[in-house]
């Protein structure tokens, strides 16, 4: 079922809920409370355009959102740039309805009042992605935490919960999110604004440790030195973490040179990213031109 479907049905909800009485009216207020501890607004929210450059909502099936959005955000530029981090985990398809559900917050359609995400969906959304975010070193987020969600009719969602078992996480193909091997500018550099260092290297060699990989490398040449130390170069290994039994050709091939990008979480190193160091490529040429002078946005999610 579209979303589309689903907000007709929400209009008509509405209607209905609207003539009850004014405590089950106002299950669907404006609660700032429910969020990053009740911040207040200085206005209403207004019925806005979603703008071209808000690249998480602009395809998400309509035009307006409510400003400030259910998340507290209440400029278009705060909006902007928080959702920017959100948009690379779009990008690997980890649940159909991911979009929808970042966008029910941070862009909610205009309606007489904001309406929330179904909990089931938030359930869904979170167990199909959470791992890949762990991959990256990111925990599911405490603003997103799905208990803060409505169970009833009035809620935005794509399926029906029980409809199908497809969405689960484990009906998905093993994947490696760093070993995504698309050559596109893009990807590439949003593997490496998810990252803390990025390196020219070759690997000495891969073993598999509990439900990881771990990966020891040679002949390394730093592009980004970030948090890493000298100390740290001497033996450095990155762990692919729940990598063991997923597929990653790179890592299937030890004779190339690679780009390689990792960030250190706790104690450990994760490979965060890796891509064949292909000077052949036109596409691989131009990113690497570009890495040195691209500024990753500046926020707490980048996957």
């Amino acid at each position: 079922m579209g979303i589309y479907s689903i907000l007709d049905r929400n209009l008509v909800t509405l209607a209905l809920v609207s003539s009850c009485a004014a405590s089950e009216y106002e299950y669907l207020s404006w609660r700032a409370d429910a969020y990053n501890g009740g911040r207040g607004y200085g206005k209403p929210p207004q019925c806005v355009d979603i703008p071209d450059d808000l690249r998480l909502c602009h395809t998400v099936g309509y035009n307006q959102m409510l400003l400030p959005n259910l998340l507290e955000h209440e400029s278009m530029a705060e909006v902007k740039q928080q959702a920017s981090s959100w948009v690379p985990l779009v990008h690997k398809n980890c649940h159909p309805g991911t979009q929808v559900f970042l966008c029910s917050l941070f862009a909610p359609v205009c309606l007489d009042r904001p309406i929330y995400p179904c909990r089931w969906l938030c359930e869904a959304v979170r167990d199909g992605c959470t791992p890949i975010m762990e991959a990256f070193g990111f925990p599911w987020p405490e603003m997103l935490t799905c208990d803060k969600f409505p169970q009833g009719e009035v809620c935005i969602a794509m399926t029906q919960p029980n409809a199908t078992e497809a969405t689960r996480p484990t009906d998905y193909s093993p994947i490696c999110p760093p070993c995504d091997n698309e050559m596109k500018t893009d990807t590439i550099l949003e593997h490496m604004c998810a990252s803390e260092f990025a390196f020219k290297a070759k690997i000495k060699e891969v073993k598999r440790e509990n439900m990881d990989r771990k990966v020891i490398l040679q002949k390394r040449k730093m592009i980004k030195m970030g948090t890493l130390k000298k100390k740290d170069l001497k033996k450095l290994v990155l762990n692919l973490k729940n990598g063991a039994d997923c597929p990653c050709q790179q890592l299937d091939n030890l004779t190339p040179q690679y780009l390689i990008m990792g960030r250190k979480v706790d104690q450990q190193f994760l490979l965060t990213g890796i891509h064949k160091w292909d000077k052949s490529s036109k596409e691989f040429k131009k990113t690497i031109k570009k890495l040195k002078t691209y500024k990753c946005p500046a926020f707490e999610n980048v996957f």
